[in-house]
Order: C-alpha cells, then structure tokens, then sequence
C-alpha cells in the first residue's frame, strides 16, 4: 500500500508540473521568420523573406513545396529552420504559399498550379530583379510539379534543387505507392464531393507507419515536465494539424496519372494539353532523396538524374528519414550548407 501511494503521489506531482509546463507554453509559434507578400493570386500567396543585408547570390530562389501539408515545416523553431539556414547563408529566397482550397477550388487542376500559378510567380520574381532565369528549390510533391514545370519552360530555369521528390511511380518500396496502384480515385473525388480533405490523407500518412503514433505518446510523456522539449513536440503538431484539403480534379490527375500509370517517366504526360519531355529540363539539377523515407522512397527519386537533359547533375543521399532532411540537426550542419555552396558554384 504504501508503494501505491507513493506511485499515485508521483503521478500527481508529474501532472502537476506538466499542467505548469503547458501554462507557460501558451499558444505556439511556427514559420516566424520575417516576410512580406508580394504577390497573390485567389488562394495562393508569393512570400518574399526579409533580410536585413543584401543577399550575396544574384540569382533568387523560388521555394516550391508540395500541396499536401504546409511549407511551414522548413521555418518550424528558429534553431532548426531550414529556411533561416538558407537565408543567413546569402539567398534571395521567394516562397509559394499554396493556401487552403475550398469546394469553389474543386476544379482547379495540374494545368493551373504548373502552367498557372508557378509560371505567374516565376514570371513575377523575374521581372523584379530583371533576369532571364532563376532557381527553384523544390520540395516533394512540390519538386514534381517543379521538374514538370522545368521540363515546359526550360529557358526560366538556371539551377534546380528536389528535394525527397517522386519521379518514377513504379516502384513497391513503399506502401503509399502499392496502395495506390488499386484505389479508384474517381470514386474518392466524387465521394469528398471534390475536395479531399487534409485529415483523410493525414489518417492515411499514419496508417503507413502505426508504431509512429506510439512513439509520438511515448515522447509526448517524456516531453510533458520538459518546457522546451514539449514546445518543440507542439509546433510539429500544429503543423501536422494544418494540413490543407487538396482540390479534386489535381489530385485525381496526379494519382491517376503518376502514381498508377508512371507517364512521368515514359514521356506520356500531359499537363494543359502540353506534353512533358523530361529531356527538355537542361537546368543544373541536384536531386536529394532520404535513405529512411517511407513515403518517398530513394527508387522513386533517384532515376530522375537518368531522364533529364541536364549536363551538370547530382545526386545527395542524407541519412534520414522524410522530415528529417528539414527540421533534424543534420539537417542544418550538413545539408543546407551543402545546397547552399552547390548554388554558389552554379551562380
């Protein structure tokens, strides 16, 4: 008895302090470092980051990230922000706010975020500072629509960087590539009534990896007497629970088209009644995929350097995992210095 009473008292001491802890937390900050709006067109917003000198590269850095989730994640805490990386490292850094589609948004497709909306803000960054190119820095699915773009208006593009992005959809390394081979995407479209929401696709992401939801409690407790660790486990949750609804008719070409039928990589992809030649994409091109990603695994990223027209290619492997090649410490002591002196030689 008396052991249960010490436990019980043990536990009431550590909910106490863990309610003292979230008390002090409040609400949680994400993506602060400081930008303007420069640009905006229905949903989306084209961001331009301040600095408080010149950049050092003349060539600016459009940030294209995936439709799914938030770009918020690459400026998650100030200590791990791989876009405050880049910036203190001398980029001019631009970047796509996607926004959050609703049903009026359901038509919006593939055609319009690449031959829209990309090419609007290209076309915007490129008349402000007066050049012929610039460089995209791509993220996931984000990087796809990149590499498409890329591969129609190869004379915008000077340097162009994936990052965990799928190219080749005809693999079974990963279980988001095996499931959708089956799913009828049409049915999905038309049963969310042309909006799939952010919650379904973020129930799916879970589904991939079960054990991750327990190890998200385990550091959860772990984290609850800790101010700084609980901080940085709530900004990621915030994010997560950002997530935005994708509209119907792209998602339903981008699975359909890439992920059941790969016309990608066999050159049979039409976007906006143009076809996609990867051969056409001539920039300089580092493509950077994660050994331990499991929603885009290393065989769908890595055939991009045989398909494209580049001269100047590379290839990076970082030994982590899909998050980790942004918010994780590595991150920031290797792979933006690593991006950012490969931009330098190339500017």
């Amino acid at each position: 008895m008396e052991n249960l009473f010490n436990e019980m008292a043990n536990v009431s001491s550590k909910l106490t302090k863990s309610y003292e802890t979230l008390n002090k937390i409040g609400d949680v900050d994400i993506a602060t470092s400081p930008k303007t709006p420069v640009y905006t067109e229905d949903k989306l917003t084209l961001y331009h980051y301040d600095r408080t000198e010149p950049a050092t590269f003349k060539t600016p850095v459009l940030i294209v990230y995936a439709l799914v989730n938030t770009y918020k994640m690459l400026d998650l805490q100030p200590d791990r922000s791989y876009i405050k990386n880049l910036l203190g490292n001398g980029l001019d850094i631009y970047l796509i706010d996607w926004g959050f589609p609703t049903k009026t948004d359901r038509y919006i497709s593939m055609d319009d975020y690449v031959n829209g909306y990309i090419n609007n803000c290209v076309d915007f960054i490129r008349k402000k500072h007066r050049v012929d190119k610039i460089n995209i820095l791509s993220i996931c699915q984000g990087g796809t629509l990149s590499v498409i773009y890329s591969s129609l208006y190869p004379n915008k593009i000077k340097n162009l960087v994936t990052h965990v992005t799928p190219i080749d959809f005809n693999t079974n390394d990963g279980l988001l590539f095996r499931w959708s081979k089956d799913m009828d995407f049409d049915k999905l479209v038309e049963g969310f009534d042309g909006l799939i929401p952010g919650d379904f696709l973020n129930q799916g992401f879970d589904m991939l990896k079960p054990m991750m939801k327990v190890q998200k409690q385990q550091t959860l407790a772990s984290s609850l007497e800790d101010e700084a660790k609980l901080t940085n486990f709530l900004r990621m949750e915030k994010w997560i629970s950002e997530s935005p609804a994708q509209t119907g008719e792209c998602f339903r070409q981008f699975m359909k088209d890439l992920y059941q039928n790969n016309k990608l990589v066999k050159g049979e992809l039409e976007v906006g009644g143009k076809k996609v030649n990867l051969k056409n994409l001539t920039a300089n091109l580092l493509n950077i995929y994660a050994t331990e990603d499991h929603l885009v695994p290393p065989a769908a990223t890595i055939p991009l350097n045989d398909h494209v027209g580049s001269k100047d290619k590379e290839l990076y492997s970082f030994k982590g995992g899909h998050i980790g090649v942004f918010v994780g410490g590595k991150s920031q002591k290797e792979l933006a210095p690593a991006v950012v002196e490969w931009l330098k030689k190339r500017d």
